[in-house]
């Protein structure tokens, strides 16, 4: 019954080693510059990701693949929990308000599908931020702007997968836009074919995804299939893989220290016969 109590003891002990040796640490991806951009979109209103400000109503997809977030690969529990954009204010006087709802999914996908010469969007689902964005541009004007979206918790991103993001921009007031299709560009990364858009200036996208019309992308819908992603700061958490074996591992990396199967220690120079630990390494003694 004593050696059982060990046992369990030593269970315990690993799993809390484990916990405290899991440190969560921070890391960041940028997709194109986002700290100093220079490239803004030189396209059509419907061509611009993740919206424009010239119509009310605007949707987007976009494609991260896990090619470009390389940096979260082979990292232990990786979670996002921050989105950020930028858009530069050219030339806007206008107040502007935005109801916003982004979602998130990992796919296999590196590309939209095309079914007979039609570019599909994606079935989305997996709500993960909403966010009611007003800009008063008088006071913005001439500047860069961060759009950031802080997650209502974290999306972990399983190794190997791309991640799909949808948003949605909604006005309340379908009058409530720019004169200007650039007065307030976004900054583009130059990654191309990983975006598609969608622009109306009465129907929501949520609402263009019920009807009969989705998943096909035309510009009769007043659909964009060949859209650059925007620059894009993602926010990500992450641990270490430090395990409770490695801890033990490390401290039993004595000389002269040896461990039992019951996690007795004992020294080099009285060891009974059986078979130990020692160094990372099982020794058998006769």
């Amino acid at each position: 019954m004593k050696k059982f109590y060990m046992i369990l003891a030593a269970v315990a002990a690993m799993t809390l080693s484990a916990q405290a040796a899991q440190e969560v640490k921070t890391g960041s991806i940028q997709v194109g510059n986002f700290e100093n951009p220079t490239e803004i979109y030189n396209a059509s209103f419907f061509g611009v990701a993740p919206t424009n400000f010239y119509l009310a109503h605007t949707g987007s997809q976009m494609i991260f693949t896990a090619n470009e977030l390389e940096e979260m690969q082979g990292r232990y529990e990786v979670k996002i929990n921050k989105l950020s954009f930028k858009f530069r204010n050219d030339d806007s006087f206008d107040e502007i308000t935005r109801n916003v709802v982004v979602y998130m999914q990992a796919i296999d996908e590196s590309e939209f599908a095309i079914v007979e010469g039609v570019k599909q969007f994606f079935n989305f689902e997996n709500e993960v931020a909403q966010a009611n964005l007003v800009y008063d541009m008088v006071n913005l004007y001439g500047e860069d702007v961060v759009m950031p979206f802080e997650l209502k918790e974290p999306f972990e991103l399983p190794a190997g997968k791309n991640l799909l993001v949808t948003i949605v921009f909604d006005a309340e007031d379908d009058d409530n836009c720019t004169y200007g299709t650039d007065a307030a560009p976004f900054y583009t990364s130059g990654i191309r074919h990983q975006a598609m858009t969608y622009t109306d200036n009465y129907n929501s996208f949520i609402e263009y995804a019920q009807g009969e019309d989705f998943p096909d992308a035309t510009a009769m819908l007043g659909c964009g299939t060949d859209v650059d992603l925007p620059v894009t700061l993602i926010d990500y958490t992450y641990k270490t893989k430090k395990t409770a074996v490695e801890e033990i591992q490390a401290a039993q990396a004595q000389d002269n220290v040896y461990y039992n199967l019951m996690g007795q220690k004992f020294s080099a120079d009285n060891l009974p016969a059986g078979i130990y630990i020692h160094n990372g390494e099982k020794v058998l003694v006769k």
